[in-house]
């Protein structure tokens, strides 16, 4: 994993004009997202329909990336992040834990941007991007694209990635928020500041996941 350093990042969102400042504190973020063979090693199961050990796993849902974090947590001896309660339709994050966890959407953001503040992307998208115009209508395997400053890889392109908020719950209720774009995405949605929202049950073969965890104080 990635330490990244503390820092602030300036959050926008085109359907309400709106724009926002968000402090962010030092954490750490996977330089990858969640491969097919982590995700089955933690958790038994394939979910992805095209299968290789460095793809990224896609098909899976917000709640399966919550379970994931949870037992990836107690299978290292770290304290899960979240609780789980209500038949798995309220989950609670636990601030003290220092398991892994999904990034919130401004620690997604700030990480992608690594200390750039202007332009859609840290680079050429077709150096550090699978998108529709380069990815031959499939997903491909992680880190085979240039990282940005920080070291990260594929935060643009190839799967879309779920972060931990609530992306309008006067609108949208319970959907959280998706960035990154993927594969299949023309090159506007690949941007850093591109936001998408889906219920936390959707499974589609372009949405993935990368884990982060808390710096301790």
């Amino acid at each position: 994993m990635v330490d990244i350093p503390p820092g602030c990042v300036e959050l926008s969102d085109r359907r309400t004009q709106r724009s926002w400042s968000v402090e962010v504190g030092a954490f750490r973020l996977a330089a990858v997202s969640v491969t097919q063979s982590q995700y089955a090693q933690v958790t038994g199961q394939w979910p992805s329909g095209t299968r290789g050990d460095r793809l990224p796993v896609d098909s899976v849902s917000w709640s399966d990336a919550i379970r994931f974090c949870n037992a990836l947590s107690e299978r290292v001896g770290l304290t899960p992040a979240y609780r789980i309660v209500a038949g798995e339709e309220e989950v609670d994050q636990i601030g003290s834990a220092d398991g892994f966890r999904l990034p919130t959407e401004a620690e997604w953001e700030y990480a992608c941007r690594a200390g750039t503040t202007t332009g859609p992307r840290y680079g050429q998208i077709a150096e550090i991007a699978w998108y529709r115009a380069n990815s031959g209508g499939r997903v491909h395997e992680v880190g085979t694209q240039q990282p940005n400053a920080w070291g990260l890889y594929d935060m643009l392109g190839n799967v879309w990635e779920w972060c931990w908020d609530i992306y309008d719950p006067d609108v949208y209720r319970s959907y959280r928020v998706l960035r990154g774009g993927g594969w299949f995405d023309e090159h506007w949605s690949c941007r850093a500041s591109v936001r998408r929202r889906s219920h936390p049950t959707l499974q589609i073969d372009d949405v993935g996941f990368r884990i982060a965890r808390s710096t301790p104080p």
